[in-house]
């Protein structure tokens, strides 16, 4: 019988949700500040491009500044795909990073120049750096204070650490075009063409300048995660801040005193710095792959899952060709309850396998089998395609 004729019953609108048992108090606060704070960015970043004097400088600058973000959102949207973390703090990540780590370096930047009245390169190439990758790293501080399990290794500080950077790149950018629409003695272009000279050198060449100085300090705290003491924590976060801020301190100093040749050959060695950083993601991305296909397995063996259901949880390819069989067959709801297994699913075999290899993961043995227990309650709902004949996974 071809199995599009079978009568199954509906699946209700309503289904089962996930109760997190370590559910943090305060979110509704948090997210009513991250929203407070946002629209004060906005107000923020709208102030900041009319220092351009026109309404076209105004309006270039903010379009440039903008032009990159949906690329640069992508790169750290597929690296988050498997395991991706709490939209929540995703945003908030970007908001730190585009506002109150803008604001904080700013204000130092104002303080200490009106104080020693330092000179431009030395700000630039030494003030900044000091001032903006401690600004910018607080965030992940904070996250790891406040929930631990949040940035769980590697990978997740270098997502947060690149969505602090984007945040606060875009709104810098801002004011670097409103500049350039002014033109300075460093720039003898002004206007439109000004803004877009500008653009090329940081919307094109270095987008990704911001959020590679702070991913030394994102890895920093993906490694100290694991350690036990926290003389070793703190050692390997001091370490990463230094060279997030060794990092930025070179790119701007080739700016300020390198000249052409300085400029080329500091770009030349961020080039590879990130080159190393995208190959070091890559294996991460694989090696993601492996261990949920490996816990997966092992969760199918304690009879947990059965192992036709492995592929359709595992591989991306068909955890989409299973929420559109449900969906196309058996209605909208049926794809949600899909969707849903299948997040739940990944969340708990990658929580599992990190248990099971005795890393610090707050009430894990718990959250494991709350997750399983919704799993559980969502079977009766689900709608899965045929087994796959050539499955790997079947015995």
């Amino acid at each position: 019988m071809d199995d599009t004729t079978l009568v199954a019953p509906a699946v209700p609108s309503k289904l089962p949700k996930y109760k997190d048992p370590e559910r943090q108090r305060g979110r509704g606060l948090l997210k009513i500040l991250v929203g407070l704070t946002a629209i004060a960015g906005i107000v923020g970043g709208v102030l900041i491009s009319m220092n351009a004097g026109k309404p076209e400088g105004a309006s270039l600058s903010a379009i440039y500044a903008f032009i990159p973000l949906p690329f640069l959102w992508w790169a750290y949207w597929w690296l988050d795909r498997y395991e991706p973390e709490p939209r929540r703090y995703k945003v908030a990540a970007f908001v730190w990073g585009a506002v109150v780590a803008v604001a904080i370096a700013l204000s130092l930047q104002i303080l200490i120049q009106r104080t020693w009245n330092v000179s431009d390169q030395t700000m630039a190439s030494f003030v900044a750096p000091l001032t903006e990758e401690p600004a910018k790293c607080l965030f992940l501080l904070l996250t790891f204070l406040r929930a631990r399990r949040v940035i769980g290794g590697f990978t997740d500080g270098i997502i947060y650490a690149g969505i602090v950077g984007l945040g606060f790149a875009f709104v810098e950018n801002i004011g670097y075009y409103a500049a350039a629409y002014l033109g300075s003695p460093d720039l003898q272009i002004a206007g439109a063409q000004g803004v877009t000279t500008t653009f090329i050198v940081r919307g094109v060449f270095s987008p990704f300048a911001h959020p590679l100085f702070t991913s030394a300090f994102g890895i920093a705290i993906g490694l100290a995660v694991a350690r036990k003491t926290k003389a070793a924590k703190w050692l390997i976060g001091i370490i990463g801040l230094a060279a997030s801020i060794a990092l930025h301190g070179l790119w701007n100093g080739s700016l300020s005193y390198g000249g052409g040749l300085g400029f080329l050959l500091s770009y030349l060695a961020l080039g590879v710095v990130l080159l190393v950083l995208a190959t070091l993601v890559i294996v991460a991305r694989v090696r993601q792959v492996q261990i949920l296909e490996r816990s997966l397995h092992y969760v199918s063996e304690r009879g947990w899952i059965h192992p036709d259901e492995i592929p359709y949880l595992s591989r991306f390819s068909y955890r989409k060709a299973a929420r559109h069989y449900a969906s196309q067959h058996f209605g909208k709801a049926a794809g949600v309850a899909v969707k849903r297994y299948q997040r739940l699913a990944t969340d708990m075999a990658f929580l599992h396998d990190a248990v099971m290899k005795g890393h610090n993961k707050p009430n894990g043995v718990e959250r494991t089998y709350a997750m399983l227990d919704t799993m559980y309650q969502l079977r009766p709902h689900l709608r899965f395609p045929p087994a796959l004949q050539n499955s790997p996974h079947r015995h």
